[in-house]
């Protein structure tokens, strides 16, 4: 009698089990859970939705805090599998596409670079992107070590006109 119980409770817990497991493989959201709402990266800008505009995927402008790399990481692998060089116009983004191009402005100073995302970061909490040695250079951020600064990812259009 009493292993007919505890056989009947893992019964129904194994129930729920397989009924949560089907529905989030299904893409279905559980009760109290959002949609956008990314683990990986703690990061509100992280869940903002792309904005579509004429064929191309933007995201919104965002504004935060910028870091850069330091030059232990110069030559080890990148996210996307290339190697990190320090003084390329590059940044880690925690989700932005590997490849987008982004205007980092410095809020402080007014200068701005573009960096093409080829990794995943900043791991930091509070910073919205990590910048290369090489654009952190570009924009006076070498001093302080970190600003804030105003994000633009780039459509074709815009690079287009930017190289003339």
């Amino acid at each position: 009698m009493k292993h007919e119980k505890q056989f009947s409770s893992l019964s129904f817990v194994a129930i729920l089990i397989t009924i949560a497991l089907s529905a989030s493989l299904s893409g279905t959201p559980l009760s109290g859970t959002n949609a956008q709402y990314n683990p990986l990266f703690n990061s509100a800008e992280a869940a903002l939705p792309p904005i579509v505009h004429s064929k191309q995927v933007l995201f919104p402008v965002t504004e935060g805090k910028a870091s850069f790399y330091a030059n232990q990481f110069h030559g080890r692998k990148t996210a996307n599998g290339e190697t990190f060089n320090m003084d390329k116009l590059t940044a880690a983004h925690p989700s932005l596409p590997f490849g987008t191009w982004v205007r980092v402005t410095n809020l402080r100073n007014g200068k701005d670079v573009i960096v093409r995302i080829n990794d995943r970061g900043p791991f930091v909490k509070g910073r919205i992107i990590d910048l290369s040695i090489g654009a952190a250079k570009e924009i006076g951020l070498i001093k302080t070590g970190t600003a804030r600064v105003k994000l633009e990812a780039l459509s074709s259009d815009q690079l287009a006109s930017i190289a003339g």
